[in-house]
Parts: structure tokens; C-alpha cells; sequence
């Protein structure tokens, strides 16, 4: 297993067998290095990543991680996690070899996060992508130990305070986008039905049943590397079916109706969620409202819900959350005040009880 330089290119080439985690042999050859030493050292890395061998660097044992889980996870989640790892984990530990990495290390890793301004979610959502690293090492590559869990861990899953605006503060905002019939409707689609953004931008015209009024959510878009995307919604409980008021129908239908050559299969919305933030950032300032994120629309339509008495089971299903208890968890603190209607009606029934 000797490196070569390649007669037809003039560069290095090295051939080499190895046994690949089913324990089967294998020949192969690696084309295309400068240097003797690049090629050598490329087949170092290569064969411990293949034995798992926890002398490996961190960089490298990330790259059995990214194989491995790139067919499982959609493309913009993969994107996600891969844009965590290379900014925020990989020039502390890339380095490093995967054993040789203590809770010490994780802990000035930590503590280095800390001092920088990111919020509590997000340094929580750091921190859980080096731990699912770990747990991935010890899971599968049998990894003795995994130094994240003594480490502890920094930030929170949920913000202290949740945005979003209620009925009358939205009214103002939709007036500050209403020149624009397109963003009006999307607008008006997002805060009265609680859909994601990834579903709006997916909606046809054959999703949407005027006889029934009812729309059918069964996919979301993204647009990742200049490619528009289109993929399943979420979860497995996005896929629903959700009932909707006659005068967003109308508003719906209207929008519909001054499209040139609309076809059944069309977006319904061609644009990105980067143009519904300028849009929403345009009409924050038209109108004066507080600024929320577009996603905090979503949250908006869920505490309208509460506030209407809609029991968290219908909220859920109208969301697409996966389970009751998410949605909960992520929304039970919007509306503090229902827990002190609540016990006044109590109260209320006790001394009715004493007449």
C-alpha cells in the first residue's frame, strides 16, 4: 500500500484493501493528490475511520457521522446541523483526537460560548449537536465513554418569553402590507390557520377545497443552494387536513382569481422565505407594531386558539405537532391569565355549592 505517482496526471495515487464495518475486504485506489505525504496520510485517516479507532480526530469521525446520517435526515435539516458543526464545534475540536477529548475540554468549550451573545436556545441547540456526536460514537462505534454527559450543559430548550401578537395588533400589521395582495394573503394565511412557513410557500390551488373549506397540508418548500425543495411537512402528524373561515376563502379565492394561467399544481406563493421577511419587516415599520419573527405568527394563532378555549388536543391537530404534550410544553405560559380564570371559576362553583 504504497503511494505512486499516477503516469496519466502526474499526481499521487495510492491503492490499499481494508475491511469496511461488515467485515468485508475491499481494493480500491485514491486518485488525485499533490503530494506522496498527502496521499499516505489521506490512507491513515481512511483506515482508522473504517476501524473506528478512537485515536481518529474529531474531524474525521465527523465525516463517518455526516455519511451515515445524511440519507436519513431531510436536506435542510442536514444543512442545519452541518452549517452547527463546522462553525461552532469543528475549530475547538477538529483537531482533537475523539478519545483524547474530556469534560474539562467540552466545559471551556462551554464556557467560551458563554461569553459570546447567542441565546439560550441557541447555545442549548449548540451544545445537543455535540452531544448527539457523542452518543452517535458511543451508540454504534462502541466509544467507552461519552465526556458531554459529565460536562453538563448550557442553555434552555424554550425561550424565558415567546413572541407573538394578538388579534388587534396583527390587524394593524396586515394594513401595513395590504398594497400588496400577495403578501396580504400569505399573511393572512399564516396567522389565521398556524400553518408553518415551509407549508405556506408549498400550498397549490389543488390543496385548498372551497366546497369542503378545508386545506390539505401535505408538504412544505425550502429553497437550499439556489434549488427550490419541496419535501414531506415535519412530522408525520403535518400531514393534515384543516378547516378554514369563509372570509379567508374569499380572500383566498380573490387572490386565486387575478393570477394569470394559474394551474392546479402551481405555488400558490412563488416566492421565498426571504421575501416574506422583507415583507414582514415592511409592514412591522408601515404599521408600528412590535417586530416578531415569522415563525412567531404561528405562536400568535396558537394563543388565539387557547384564548378561544380549544382544547390542546384540537390545537395539536390543527398545528401538525407530533404530540400533545409538545405543544403544551411550547405554548401553556402564552396566556398565564386562563390558569387564574380557571381557579376564580372554581371558586365560583364552591360558593354556589354552599347556597
Amino acid at each position: 500500500m504504497k503511494a505512486e505517482k499516477d503516469k496519466k496526471t502526474g499526481k499521487w495515487l495510492i491503492q490499499y484493501r481494508y475491511t469496511d464495518w461488515k467485515g468485508n475486504r475491499k481494493k480500491s485506489t485514491k486518485r488525485g493528490f499533490s503530494t506522496k505525504r498527502e496521499a499516505e496520510e489521506w490512507l491513515r485517516n481512511f483506515l482508522m475511520s473504517q476501524q473506528a479507532d478512537f485515536n481518529m480526530s474529531f474531524e474525521e469521525f465527523v465525516k463517518l457521522y455526516y455519511e451515515d446520517m445524511t440519507p436519513r435526515l431531510r436536506e435542510h435539516t442536514m444543512k442545519t446541523k452541518k452549517h452547527i458543526i463546522e462553525l461552532k464545534i469543528m475549530p475547538f475540536f477538529g483537531k482533537k483526537s475523539m478519545n483524547a477529548i474530556t469534560p474539562a475540554d467540552i466545559r471551556k468549550w462551554q464556557n467560551e460560548l458563554l461569553l459570546k451573545n447567542y441565546s439560550q436556545t441557541y447555545l442549548r441547540t449548540i451544545n445537543n449537536q455535540l452531544t448527539a456526536i457523542f452518543n452517535y460514537a458511543t451508540q454504534y462505534y462502541d466509544l467507552k465513554n461519552n465526556p458531554c454527559k459529565k460536562a453538563g450543559s448550557i442553555g434552555k430548550n424554550k425561550a424565558e418569553e415567546m413572541n407573538f401578537w394578538t388579534k388587534e395588533e396583527f390587524s394593524m400589521f396586515i394594513e401595513g402590507v395590504m398594497d400588496k395582495q400577495r403578501s396580504y394573503t400569505a399573511f393572512m394565511v399564516l396567522f389565521w390557520t398556524g400553518m408553518r412557513i415551509g407549508e405556506l410557500l408549498a400550498l397549490t390551488p389543488s390543496d385548498i377545497d372551497f366546497e369542503e373549506k378545508t386545506i390539505h397540508i401535505s408538504k412544505s418548500y425550502q429553497r437550499i443552494d439556489g434549488r427550490d425543495v419541496i419535501t414531506p411537512p415535519k412530522t408525520q402528524k403535518g400531514n393534515r387536513i384543516i378547516t378554514v373561515p369563509d372570509f379567508l376563502l374569499a380572500d383566498l379565492k380573490d387572490y386565486m382569481n387575478n393570477i394569470y394561467c394559474l394551474e392546479d399544481n402551481d405555488r400558490l406563493f412563488p416566492v421565498t422565505k426571504y421575501y416574506m421577511e422583507h415583507e414582514m419587516k415592511r409592514g412591522v415599520k408601515n404599521s408600528g407594531v412590535k417586530y416578531i419573527r415569522i415563525h412567531d405568527i404561528r405562536h400568535s394563532h396558537c394563543a388565539m386558539l387557547m384564548e378561544l378555549g380549544i382544547t390542546p388536543l384540537e390545537a395539536a391537530e390543527r398545528l401538525g405537532h407530533e404530540r400533545v404534550e409538545t405543544m403544551l410544553n411550547t405554548y401553556a405560559h402564552l396566556y398565564p391569565n386562563k390558569q387564574r380564570k380557571l381557579s376564580d371559576k372554581l371558586e365560583q362553583i364552591y360558593k354556589e355549592g354552599l347556597q
